[in-house]
């Protein structure tokens, strides 16, 4: 084979290689990867903090149509987080909207920075309203994570307008589904926050799952069934629901519904939400 001539693509591109394997040994460890891959930034892990109610639902559950219509009452909800950012309160609360969760809180490291429009905005315009903590399994205990949510807006006041906080317990969208937890680990996690939750404030905490998550991170358990049950499901009908609770009190429906995307709904008529709230 004869020799390449000089300037020819051949030498450039091994000039090339050379070059980028010598700046790749420069960098710090897993710094490479980023090199390596044009796509990384599109698979990249979401920033702590910005989690909130349903993140991974259509990806692992899908979604359908819309609850179809009964003769039962159902009460329209919505949840709200950071980045929905100021919300119209008085758009919803007109278009019959009448109760409304915000995520407070995450681990041990977050507060929304929207809280108080999101939290105190929807009681202004007669709302009845609530807050939520987004879970993480993985960084702290449960009783720890029940603390600081209550420490960051996540009481609970008697005045008739003020629903029991929720945890939040879903797919994890920062790593291993269940938290690198076992199904037992996982369910003592969630009795350590109820117990402290109920201990902080006389209440016991709304929580908040999916049937599929709930199956494989608890192995199904049926022991909650006194903390009332919000599921989440985009689809005509809430589905069967995780072991322990025969009927569900809140059920979040769709991530693209008016004004905030996510859209819910009570098990009931307005005086059975206002009954919530009254404990």
């Amino acid at each position: 084979m004869p020799a390449p001539r000089p300037g020819s693509p051949r030498p450039r591109r091994l000039l090339l290689a050379g070059a980028l394997i010598a700046v790749c040994a420069l960098l710090p460890p897993g710094a490479a990867s980023a090199v390596e891959s044009p796509d990384a930034e599109a698979t990249a892990t979401p920033a702590r903090g910005t989690a909130h109610m349903g993140m991974g639902v259509v990806a692992h559950d899908g979604q359908g149509g819309l609850p179809t219509r009964t003769r039962a009452a159902r009460t329209e909800g919505v949840d709200v987080a950071s980045y929905q950012g100021n919300v119209a309160w008085t758009t919803l609360r007109n278009s019959g909207v009448r109760w409304a969760y915000t995520k407070a809180s995450e681990g041990t490291y977050y507060t929304n920075p929207y809280f108080s429009q999101q939290y105190s905005g929807s009681y202004s315009v007669g709302m009845i309203r609530g807050a939520y903590h987004f879970a993480t399994p993985d960084t702290t205990t449960g009783a720890t994570q029940a603390n600081y949510f209550v420490d960051h807006g996540g009481g609970w006041s008697a005045d008739g307008r003020t629903l029991p906080g929720t945890l939040d317990i879903e797919w994890n969208p920062y790593g291993d589904s269940c938290y690198g937890k076992t199904q037992s680990a996982m369910v003592s996690w969630i009795r350590d926050f109820l117990n402290r939750y109920k201990a902080r404030t006389g209440r016991d905490a709304v929580i908040y799952t999916s049937t599929s998550w709930w199956s494989q991170c608890t192995g199904n358990y049926a022991g909650f069934s006194a903390n009332p049950l919000w599921i989440a499901r985009y689809a005509s009908t809430p589905g069967t629901l995780p072991a322990g609770w025969s009927t569900y009190t809140m059920w979040q429906y769709t991530s693209s519904g008016p004004t905030v995307g996510d859209h819910d709904r009570f098990n009931g008529a307005l005086d059975r939400v206002v009954a919530l709230a009254n404990g």
